[in-house]
């Protein structure tokens, strides 16, 4: 073969075969044009399916050879996009993979589902399931008959629920920073955190009057997984008058969150 390794590499990428040459050093992810291109790659990646090739994806965006083997190069480097195993295409990443979690988390297993429904044909009131991953809760089996009431302040202010407020007081008991999502009256209030702690560790669970809707209220038990991490929660939403006393349902819901166990693990 002749030519420079710098040539031969060019060539390669003209070609659409091998790797894609490296970024030049003016191509900066805070450029606003840059940014924009390299989002268009992965959308036109994702769009085609897995196997597309650089050339393809250029000439679909009627993008210039050498940018998009540019932007494609750094999407690969930083695991938004990989290479196909024969070396021919690119599909999709684990960035991309775990973006998608994030915002639509994986559907809990059927088993567990089928337990989270028995509940609901038994126990009037909004059953639903959530997830914990580190200091994130998220909400994967909502009872459709009875709506979260305001979903955007259960994620944004975690003491203000009684599902969020599991997820907090776990994290204090284990010394973990609290996350961005509590409500600054609460943060600034060691007392106030001391007692939400404090009452999840004596009754075993949480629960909040009044806080999304008047007259209403809700209450949720943790489930543990092998080493009593906190793995996931069983919530009631109800009238308030059941979630002071919610006499057997509490039952219904403790036998539940042990069956849901080592289902959520």
């Amino acid at each position: 073969m002749t030519g420079t390794a710098r040539e031969r590499s060019e060539a390669a990428g003209a070609s659409g075969a091998g790797a894609p040459p490296a970024p030049p050093a003016d191509l900066r992810a805070r450029q606003p044009k840059a940014v924009h291109s390299a989002l268009a790659v992965l959308e036109e990646v994702a769009r085609c399916g897995a196997g597309v090739t650089a050339q393809e994806v250029s000439e679909n965006l009627r993008m210039p050879r050498a940018t998009t083997y540019r932007l494609i190069n750094l999407l690969v480097q930083d695991e938004y996009l990989v290479r196909m195993p024969d070396l021919r295409g690119f599909t999709l990443g684990r960035k991309v993979v775990e973006l998608a979690h994030l915002v639509v988390p994986a559907p809990p297993p059927q088993a567990a589902v089928a337990v989270v429904e028995e509940l609901r044909a038994s126990i009037r009131g909004g059953v639903h399931l959530v997830r914990y991953e580190s200091d994130r809760m998220r909400v994967v089996d909502a009872d459709p008959d009875f709506p979260l009431a305001d979903e955007r302040r259960l994620h944004g202010e975690l003491d203000a629920s009684a599902m969020g407020r599991l997820l907090v007081a776990e994290l204090l008991s284990t010394g973990t920073p609290l996350p961005a999502a509590i409500s600054p009256a609460v943060r600034d209030s060691p007392a106030r955190l001391e007692a939400l702690c404090r009452t999840v560790a004596a009754e075993g669970r949480a629960w909040q009057l009044d806080a999304f809707t008047p007259g209403f209220g809700c209450l949720a038990l943790p489930i543990r997984g092998p080493r009593g991490e906190l793995v996931a929660g069983l919530t009631l939403s109800a009238p308030r008058v059941r979630i002071e006393e919610p006499g057997a349902v509490l039952g219904l819901l403790t036998e539940g969150a042990r069956r849901l166990a080592p289902l959520l693990r």
